[in-house]
């Protein structure tokens, strides 16, 4: 559900598009910034309504526990991994183009995820939507900056993340609703008619720009990338089911860190690589980036289970968890600019500090309600403070990232920022899902009880009262460790994100 949010450097991955005059009329300039907007939005509303519908999801499908959560992770696994061969892809074939193909091929997955049968099919789809999403967001990106002369841009962007916020808001709500009165697979043949209107509106408007200096595509990092990130969340999703000793699970995990390994190998050798390893000699670049990791760890692992908790446990409604995270898109659609410009002011360390801290004190709330809150009594408090929290934290994180690099490198370290932010969610719903299985089973005293957990994830009627209040227990110690590693990156970040700028001395 936290997929609306943006990657915290999305808008830095077009710095170094070319800065010569467009050319573009105003009208045809809107009309450019309309395309990019429409494409944008089909990661914004299926990713955030997505994540209330999927307790109806798993009784539907009549899903397990580790399917419904490859629901997500096989999304965020093509997208964390192909993000930035995406727009590498972009500035050498044309960025027209790939951000076109990244939009037909997300609305193709989506009609195969609607249709989809079982949830394997569904899985297979989702990963297809990961491998567009990878091409049209920063193909969107792209088209902006190569569209928008310099002084036009910053207004350009903010316009892009306005929309962004406002889709974000209304798509909880949207999954919600249908989940409850229609049917979950709408959410996705929503995506159908505006993958058409963005195809048309970009074919007549949008002209084809690209990086005549760009040369190469690091498809071996791809696919070392994405194969050792595979086997790793693989092996930690079916480990409580099949134990830590099966031989499947030590051959996925060992195998998946070994295709990591080769994967830092393979880009320290590699001409044009993906992620360039010299980025992280800077102390505040590596810093940011574990803050980020971190950060966005915690973020998307209690906004994939917390629907759960809301809907299973305290008794909302779909429609109702989904205006429960209202608070989070008001705050970060209406404060982000304040926040910038605080950041500006005091420097980024303030911000990265004291933002993450406020996130965790926010997450920690969350897992304080006792069974049966209300929604005031309930989410509420807790999801405005980490609205706010992150809303400090979000905006400072392009600026300490692009300025801890030379110019040059600016489009290639945001990405590298923004894949880590995405690894950081496909990470967070496999590892805390090992925590909630494990205090899940301590709680109830069974050790069969893992296909009590799916039963109690899937809604199934009739479930003894300790099984639900079993549930709420590992809930609340999925929500603790968020907020732990929260904390930890506000630590992070006082530690080493830049201070303030010093004045100039005069003459």
């Amino acid at each position: 559900m936290a997929s609306h949010l943006h990657g915290p450097c999305d808008r830095g991955e077009v710095q170094a598009a070319p800065r010569s005059e467009t050319g573009l009329s105003p009208t045809r300039k809107r009309w450019v910034l309309a395309a990019t907007v429409l494409g944008s939005s089909l990661t914004f509303i299926d990713g955030s309504a997505l994540g209330v519908a999927l307790p109806s999801i798993q009784r539907d499908l009549q899903a397990g526990t580790a399917a419904v959560q490859w629901v997500s992770n096989a999304y965020l696994l093509t997208l964390g991994a192909l993000v930035l061969i995406g727009g590498a892809a972009g500035d050498r074939f044309g960025r027209r183009r790939v951000f076109l193909i990244g939009v037909v091929v997300f609305a193709l997955a989506s009609a195969a995820c609607g249709l989809a049968p079982t949830v394997e099919l569904l899985i297979a789809g989702r990963a297809l939507q990961g491998l567009g999403a990878a091409l049209l967001t920063p193909g969107a990106l792209a088209v902006i900056g190569a569209s928008f002369p310099p002084e036009e841009r910053g207004r350009a962007f903010g316009t892009w993340a306005g929309a962004g916020a406002l889709f974000g808001m209304v798509g909880p709500l949207i999954g919600g609703w249908l989940a409850d009165h229609a049917d979950w697979r709408l959410i996705f043949w929503i995506n159908l008619p505006l993958a058409v209107l963005t195809v048309i509106v970009t074919w007549r408007v949008v002209p084809e720009s690209r990086d005549e200096t760009a040369k190469g595509l690091d498809g071996l990092g791809a696919v070392l990338a994405m194969a050792g990130l595979a086997g790793v969340t693989w092996a930690l999703t079916v480990a409580p089911d099949l134990g830590w000793r099966d031989l499947r699970v030590l051959a996925a995990g060992v195998g998946g860190m070994a295709l990591l390994a080769g994967f830092v190998i393979a880009e320290a050798q590699q001409r044009h690589p993906m992620m360039p390893l010299g980025l992280f000699r800077s102390p505040v670049f590596s810093g940011v980036n574990l803050l980020t990791l971190l950060l966005y760890f915690a973020l998307s692992g209690a906004m994939f289970f917390l629907p759960f908790d809301l809907i299973r446990v305290q008794g909302f409604s779909a429609t109702l968890a989904g205006a429960a995270m209202l608070p989070f898109a008001v705050v970060m659609g209406l404060f982000s600019g304040l926040a910038g410009r605080l950041a500006d002011r005091f420097g980024a360390r303030l911000s990265l500090g004291l933002g993450p801290i406020l996130a965790g004190l926010g997450l920690a709330l969350l897992a304080w309600p006792a069974p049966g809150a209300g929604y005031v009594d309930g989410p509420l408090a807790g999801m405005t403070v980490l609205a706010i929290g992150m809303t400090l934290a979000v905006g400072p994180l392009t600026a300490a990232v692009m300025g801890a690099v030379e110019p040059g490198h600016a489009g290639v370290a945001s990405g590298v920022n923004n894949a880590v932010a995405r690894v950081a969610g496909l990470l967070a719903v496999a590892l805390l899902g090992v925590v909630l299985s494990a205090v899940f089973v301590s709680g109830t005293g069974d050790p069969q009880a893992r296909a009590l957990l799916g039963e109690v994830m899937a809604g199934g009627a009739d479930l003894p009262p300790e099984a639900i209040d079993a549930f709420h227990a590992a809930f609340r110690a999925v929500m603790l460790a968020c907020a732990a590693g929260a904390v930890l990156a506000g630590v992070i970040g006082a530690l080493t994100a830049p201070g303030p700028a010093r004045p100039s001395p005069t003459p």
